[in-house]
């Protein structure tokens, strides 16, 4: 996606956790499209501090915000080895799919609004489970697959308030599963041809 904006010619501001990594795809990006307008930021959303710390970094360098688009996630058995807690103590999943993206939005909210028209697109799951609110951080009973099914359904929930809170102001609030990609073998256009 990232890739596609900066070919239609946005400035595109990516973040990710490793400064390597994130050096690599905008040099990508760069080289795909001719596009030089691109930033990155590093942050570890595990870590709610680092996310306040970015979204300073970009309300800096970024008066115009058109799109904010939040896709970062922990699914499926990562980390391997059971429950575990972000920087903050708060369960992995939950913090870093639903925490850390409702924090960066609405720190970004104000910037988004000053660029009104514009968006906020969240990435989430047709995944969801019901929240035990109860046992939110999953400390009785924990299971990688609960944790990331409720972290999403909050997810969505923030994204359905968000976007009746914005109703009207020039910003929409959107959520949407991502489509699965076929490999080449099973694709419908090969298999058609």
């Amino acid at each position: 996606m990232a890739t596609e904006l900066a070919r239609l010619g946005a400035t595109v501001l990516v973040h990710g956790r490793d400064d390597n990594r994130g050096q690599a795809t905008l040099t990508e990006i760069a080289q795909a499209t001719g596009n030089d307008r691109l930033g990155w930021y590093r942050a570890d959303l595990g870590e709610l501090e680092q996310v306040r710390r970015l979204a300073a970094a970009v309300a800096a360098d970024a008066p115009q915000l058109d799109a904010l688009i939040s896709n970062a996630g922990i699914g499926g058995e990562y980390p391997v080895g059971g429950r575990q807690v972000s920087a903050d103590g708060i369960e992995l999943r939950f913090a870093v799919n639903y925490l850390a993206g409702f924090l960066l939005i609405r720190l970004l909210l104000p910037t988004l609004q000053a660029s009104a028209p514009a968006r906020i697109v969240q990435v989430s799951s047709t995944g969801q489970a019901p929240i035990d609110f109860d046992d939110v951080m999953l400390t009785r009973s924990y299971s990688s697959g609960q944790a990331y099914c409720q972290s999403k359904l909050a997810q969505i929930m923030f994204t359905f308030d968000l976007a009746e809170e914005l109703a009207g102001t020039g910003l929409t609030a959107t959520a949407l599963h991502p489509p699965v990609t076929c490999p080449p073998r099973w694709s419908p256009l090969r298999s058609a041809r």
